[in-house]
């Protein structure tokens, strides 16, 4: 049905989770946006979420770091569990839990300031004001970004003078400055050219091997290269998930297959 990457093949179906999600529902007021979800997210692997426009995709994907809590009428029911704690639970900050669990979003958003301070911002919110620790914070998060050879020496240039694929890798660095334990990307290439896009896809890579990683993308040949899980929603129900290999080639429900196929969606 669909070619899948050899690396693919080879995902393990015992990897620990990072994050458990039960019985997870929001409405937006009267609407129902996510419907009783329960998946396991596995540990420094990518889980790619699929599913036509409106299936509560990135609202589900928000939710792992109450990023909807800023949404006015947003009531969240159920459990959110990383490493063994309730994200929801009363004496959880949500700042510090966007910390460890940071997001980069559709469209690059990088801050009116040069490269370097569009790095060094997160840590300096949380804190940190000395110079050195600053410079290799920011060094080693764009050396992680794949975006430190282009602008090693023209670190106080604007980011907004940067290509949009840059501007998404710096957002990325951004992100990574901070230490987060968890990268949730939304549609993270979906306004990028095909070469921006082929580097933010091996930067994906790379990154599990130290973070777990969670995608919304709406490209179907997206999600097979770069996941190990694939995860598919329609009308706000998880409808199936699992290996991507298994997902893409022997789905066990006939909406997957349908969705997958181009016969639906």
């Amino acid at each position: 049905m669909w070619s899948v990457p050899e690396a693919a093949l080879t995902t393990q179906a015992d990897t620990p989770a990072k994050v458990e999600v039960r019985d997870l529902s929001v409405h937006y007021g009267e609407t129902k946006a996510v419907d009783g979800v329960n998946i396991d997210i596995p540990r420094n692997q990518v889980t790619a979420l699929i599913g036509p426009s409106g299936c509560g995709k990135s609202t589900f994907l928000r939710c792992l770091n109450r990023m909807n809590d800023h949404i006015a009428g947003a009531q969240i029911r159920g459990r959110v569990v990383m490493d063994g704690e309730d994200v929801y639970g009363p004496d959880v900050d949500a700042v510090d839990l966007r910390r460890r669990v940071g997001m980069v979003f559709q469209k690059s958003n990088p801050f009116p300031k040069t490269i370097f301070e569009n790095v060094a911002f997160g840590p300096r919110v949380h804190g940190l004001r000395d110079a050195v620790a600053l410079r290799e914070i920011v060094e080693r998060s764009l050396r992680q970004s794949a975006l430190w050879d282009e602008v090693s020496s023209s670190l106080e240039k604007s980011a907004l003078e940067l290509s949009g694929g840059q501007q998404q890798r710096l957002c990325i660095a951004r992100a990574l400055a901070v230490e987060p334990e968890v990268l949730l990307m939304d549609e993270p290439a979906s306004a990028l050219d095909p070469i921006s896009t082929a580097k933010i896809e091996e930067l994906i890579h790379e990154l599990k091997n130290s973070y777990t990683i969670v995608i919304v993308t709406h490209n179907m040949q997206q999600a097979a290269r770069v996941s190990d899980i694939t995860a598919y929603f329609y009308l706000g129900k998880l409808i199936e998930y699992g290996p991507t290999a298994r997902i893409f080639t022997s789905p066990t429900r006939q909406e997957t297959e349908d969705y997958i196929t181009g016969r639906f969606g």
